[in-house]
């Protein structure tokens, strides 16, 4: 009886253990091609430095026993050494191998992953927007919107571009690829695809104030037939998101999953054109009025 408690309080443990796994090895789940990619270098760099780990430590085994002191040469004085260029060369050129075997993969991924997995495809483009502390996702070309989930189409590759209102966030779903900044006032941009329907966690992958832990959403992949389903049913069904509820849901607090049958980017794309224009007629006055100053500079003389 007494063997049995025992057992099951070293279970614990490992429970807790394996039970915080979960997340952590989403990275190490890749379920697109961009993931995929990521999953294959992150191996490769895993894998070289244990080589490198297993020979250095080889080494100093090797060292350690065969040029270790011994009674018959205890009074050994090694000779003076000035230098050995073939020797220098050796350890100077091992570190440069080393960092370009793990550097060009690394550049040439990164690189890579900048542009869509197959040009086959013609990639759909969702606007994010991150506030404390929820995600808003805004579909142009569909012309809805939601807040705290996300639907793709499985096998189509997403341009997700990137901002954010108030602090940095960083838009991370770990299966389907690495994390990417969103940034006030800028846009970055972020690929990715999954292979197959399933649903996909998200999260910020940046410390963003009280709530951060809670800023998560789901990714949820459709056949293309479902997903075509999905943005009819939400342009007939879902509300008309307006200027005072989007404010609203802008404010710092936790929101639960929000749809809308339009985008916030309406009346921002309108604002900045209007914004452009009194730009362009305040240029246009104040060129009419260096000319005329330049003219009226000429008559004078």
């Amino acid at each position: 009886m007494k063997r049995a408690k025992w057992r099951a309080l070293l279970m614990v443990p490992l429970f807790l253990f394996l039970g915080g796994c979960v997340e952590r090895t989403a990275v190490l789940n890749p379920q697109g091609p961009v993931a995929r990619t990521q999953y294959d270098l992150i191996m490769w760099s895993i894998g070289f430095m244990l080589l490198i780990i297993v020979v250095v430590f080889t080494l100093f085994a090797v060292f350690l026993i065969r040029y270790r002191e011994k009674p018959e040469n205890a009074d050994y004085e090694p000779p003076d050494e000035e230098g050995n260029t073939l020797l220098e060369i050796v350890w100077t050129a091992i570190p440069i191998l080393i960092v370009a075997a793990l550097a060009v993969p690394t550049v040439k991924a990164t690189f890579a992953l900048e542009k869509p997995p197959t040009e086959k495809v013609k990639p759909i483009t969702i606007h994010v927007t991150a506030a404390n502390w929820k995600w808003i996702f805004s579909y142009p070309e569909e012309n809805i919107e939601t807040v705290n989930y996300v639907h793709i189409p499985a096998g189509v590759p997403v341009k997700f571009k990137l901002t954010s209102v108030g602090p940095m966030n960083s838009f991370w779903v770990p299966e389907l690829g690495g994390q990417k900044y969103a940034m006030d006032g800028m846009e970055t941009e972020l690929i990715l695809q999954a292979d197959k329907p399933g649903s996909y966690m998200g999260r910020s992958a940046n410390f963003s104030g009280e709530k951060f832990a809670h800023m998560e959403f789901e990714v949820v992949a459709q056949t293309g037939a479902d997903f075509r389903k999905w943005v009819k049913e939400v342009k007939q069904t879902a509300p008309k998101l307006d200027e005072k509820t989007y404010t609203q849901i802008l404010k710092p607090g936790l929101v639960g999953r929000m749809t809308f049958s339009n985008t916030h980017l309406e009346w921002i794309d309108h604002a900045k054109q209007n914004s452009h224009h009194e730009n362009g007629h305040s240029k246009g006055r104040e060129h009419q009025r260096d000319d005329g100053m330049s003219e009226g500079h000429h008559h004078g003389e």
